[in-house]
């Protein structure tokens, strides 16, 4: 009978297996929110690369395990995406072939103490080092980190306003190592324990110690949330609607979802006293989201756009961080056939330069983002650093909402609001809504996809300063050191290495005796 190794031996075979264990950690986040399982989802995958015959093989074993993950974790693009998605997981995908050389160094055979120590720091260095290069945002950006499947754990949270995100990550692969040192190498016990005690130290220490946000009073933000519904029109005539419905509530804020406004407000001054008149009568300005033609300047923006009383209030901020393919086609003159398999954007929207904060009134200042730029640990850092009070994402999940995609979406604001000590409002306009307090914790309920409501939450305020804002994000500067270092390492042993002595062929002898030089 053949064994499962025998069965591998077929490089077809092994890289669908390594696709599979690849794909295994996005059962972590949402929708199925198996955070637990984030612990151990690298553990098979691991297992596979240290059997690895050579150090080629692993970084395929890397490179299939990559594909793996991105497709699974952007599986909802499919219907938009069609077959370009496999195009960006194999191109994605290649980013963990080095990681898997690099799991196969330390983790090969019956490693050393020495291996297995440098093993836990090297590989999730290494991790991040490709979650780095990933959340550039013409290559997707940081959707589908791995320590933001820890959401709603509460001493990760806490990790979050250390290290951000990033520490997250980089722990939770020290201990999928560890487990599975543990697992595959029983010679190798004492050290996969004490790393796993390591991080649980870590986080221990993170959570006793690090400073936590000051309450700093409260304010009352109302989410409007419409639901799917077709045209612009309509869908402004509904938002009117639940905005109006929000009257004598005592409300500071109300704020739409994104694209809420089909028209600029601009060439709509019947629109823009429309939404004055909403805010007149709840008492509070209305952030609304445009997603149109700009009057004032070429091309097509998405905004930001606060409205008081008495109309626009100049506050305005122009989206600055697009989706790729979504909004707009990266080297379009070479990428551009991709309009022709999926929902890939017609024309390229223009983005703005710089972030805002605004004044809301009654004494509050909030930072908007718009849809995926919640999910960039430096633009809320940033806003933060501004003086945000209230991080605000406006968002629209319309073309997914049957898939994973809104919860994952929604679940990033709890990192946001870890990472910076500040409450996150997460508006959508489709999707689900949520909030939540300077803790990462969740204030009420979500809104979810089905709902087409307005919900006002008591959003609790916050001073201070958490160690993620005031230092950055020195995770992933250590991880790129220790890289450095360790790359040192490998090239001065190379060269100190002596170079092997030449072969000098035996004396000839004869009868026992070396032979004479001939005549």
């Amino acid at each position: 009978m053949k064994t499962f190794g025998h069965w591998l031996a077929s490089p077809w075979r092994r890289s669908a297996v390594a696709a599979l264990a690849g794909a295994l950690p996005v059962l972590a986040f949402p929708a199925p929110d198996l955070w637990w399982f984030a612990y151990v989802a690298l553990v098979p995958w691991i297992a596979l690369i240290r059997s690895a015959p050579t150090a080629k093989r692993a970084a395929y074993d890397g490179w299939a395990g990559g594909f793996g993950f991105m497709v699974g974790m952007h599986h909802w693009l499919l219907p938009s995406l069609s077959v370009f998605i496999f195009v960006i997981g194999a191109l994605l995908g290649a980013l963990w072939a080095p990681w898997g050389a690099l799991v196969r160094h330390f983790l090969a055979g019956t490693p050393s103490r020495g291996r297995i120590a440098g093993a836990l720091a090297v590989l999730p260095s290494g991790w991040l080092g490709i979650e780095l290069v990933r959340s550039w945002q013409g290559l997707g950006g940081p959707w589908g980190v791995l320590g933001s499947s820890q959401w709603e754990v509460g001493p990760a949270l806490r990790l979050a306003s250390v290290g951000g995100v990033w520490l997250i990550s980089f722990l939770l692969v020290a201990v999928n190592v560890s487990v599975a040192v543990l697992v595959t190498i029983r010679e190798s016990r004492v050290p996969a324990v004490a790393g796993r005690a390591l991080a649980a130290a870590v986080t221990s220490a993170a959570s006793m110690w690090a400073p936590r946000p000051d309450s700093g009073g409260g304010t009352r933000i109302a989410v409007v949330q419409p639901g799917v519904i077709d045209g612009p029109d309509r869908r402004f005539a509904r938002e009117e609607q639940l905005t109006r419905d929000l009257a004598g509530q005592d409300v500071d804020l109300v704020v739409w979802g994104e694209s809420s406004v089909g028209y600029d407000l601009g060439d709509r001054p019947d629109l823009a006293k429309r939404i004055a008149a909403l805010s007149e009568e709840t008492g509070a300005d209305v952030l609304v989201n445009v997603d149109a033609r700009r009057s004032d300047k070429p091309g097509i923006y998405k905004s930001s756009v606060l409205v008081g009383p008495d109309g626009l209030t100049g506050d305005r901020y122009d989206k600055m961080r697009l989706v790729p393919f979504g909004e707009y086609i990266p080297a379009r003159a070479l990428l551009g056939w991709a309009t022709s398999v999926g929902k890939a954007a017609g024309e390229n929207r223009r983005h703005g330069t710089e972030q805002v904060v605004m004044d809301v009134g009654h004494g509050l200042r909030v930072g908007p983002m718009v849809c995926f730029e919640s999910a960039f640990p430096d633009m809320s850092r940033h806003l933060t650093e501004k003086g945000a009070e209230v991080l605000i994402a406006q968002s629209a999940t319309s073309s997914f909402q049957r898939s994973w995609a809104p919860e994952q979406h929604a679940s990033l604001a709890a990192l946001r609001a870890a990472e910076t000590g500040r409450p996150m409002v997460h508006s959508t306009l489709t999707g689900v809504s949520a909030v939540y307090d300077a803790d990462g914790r969740r204030v009420g309920q979500w809104v979810g996809t089905d709902a087409s409501t307005a919900r006002v939450y008591d959003v609790p305020l916050a001073t201070g300063t958490t160690l993620y804002v005031r230092f950055g994000d020195w995770p992933l500067h250590t991880a790129l050191l220790v890289l450095a270092l360790w790359c040192g390492a490998q090239l001065a042993r190379r060269i100190r290495r002596p170079a092997p002595e030449p072969l000098v062929p035996p004396a000839r002898t004869v009868h026992g005796s070396p032979a004479r030089p001939g005549r």
